[in-house]
């Protein structure tokens, strides 16, 4: 006597490969197309790559036993699931799927806002064989300049020097509104852990409504010491701003 989809259960295992499969596609999709390094840092590339290959060995290998075993007895489910049968892998695979239309995006300003932009890195992040001191100031890209005032951050130390940068505009709240702050988001391990450093960038005649958030820009001018956000800091006193276009990989590492 036939069964139903529904009560033989290798209709569920069918599933599972195919959301498995679906997750080797989709991560090698993002590999292929660049989109990976916006997720996690380029250093664990490798082993997203390999889990891809993995996945799609498994789901292969696992939908070929069963094919060629299409009549074994159905064998009763012991295990004990937070979900009915079979639903975690529709969750997986309609994840999946969405992530093969959606294409991922850098993040925001507004997410930059809630996270807490700042102009100097994590302790963390210091690493004093990466750090170099002799680097001209007009060199410094912004995570040089953030590093550089993690290890020194005596803002009048730095007056005068040259700045070319190139980062997002953040609109912060507690600035005047000729100030904006160019930035950037910097990865240690993946997209979760991310936060931005960044430099506040006075404007010399203008309103920073002339540069929307989100946009990206080259700042050019020089370092100034500054009191704000209640506290002394380094500043750029633009002399020339420029849109740019969205760098093909927007984050610092």
């Amino acid at each position: 006597m036939p069964t139903s989809p529904k009560s033989d259960p290798r209709w569920m295992l069918w599933l599972d490969n195919l959301a498995i499969a679906a997750w080797g596609v989709l991560i090698l999709k993002y590999w292929l197309n660049g989109k990976l390094r916006i997720l996690i840092h380029p250093a664990y590339s490798w082993l997203c790559v390999a889990a891809a290959i993995v996945f799609l060995f498994v789901s292969g290998w696992k939908s070929l036993q069963l094919w060629k075993h299409r009549r074994l007895p159905d064998v009763p489910q012991q295990h004990i699931s937070l979900f009915p049968p079979g639903w975690s892998s529709v969750l997986l695979l309609l994840a999946a799927l969405a992530g093969l239309v959606v294409t991922p995006r850098p993040f925001t300003s507004q997410v930059a806002l809630e996270r807490g932009v700042t102009d100097a890195l994590a302790i963390t992040r210091i690493e004093p064989q990466s750090f170099r001191a002799n680097l001209n100031p007009e060199e410094r890209s912004i995570i040089d300049w953030t590093r550089t005032l993690s290890v020194y951050p005596e803002p009048d130390a730095y007056q005068g020097d040259p700045v070319d940068v190139v980062g997002f505009v953040i609109h912060a709240p507690d600035l005047p509104q000729n100030y904006f702050i160019v930035a950037r988001f910097t990865i240690t391990c993946c997209a979760a852990d991310a936060y931005p450093v960044g430099l506040p960038v006075r404007l010399r005649d203008e309103s920073r409504q002339t540069y929307p958030p989100d946009t990206w820009v080259r700042v050019r001018g020089e370092i100034l010491s500054e009191v704000l956000q209640d506290r002394r800091q380094v500043a750029i006193a633009a002399e020339a701003i420029e849109p740019v276009p969205e760098p093909e990989n927007p984050y610092s590492y």
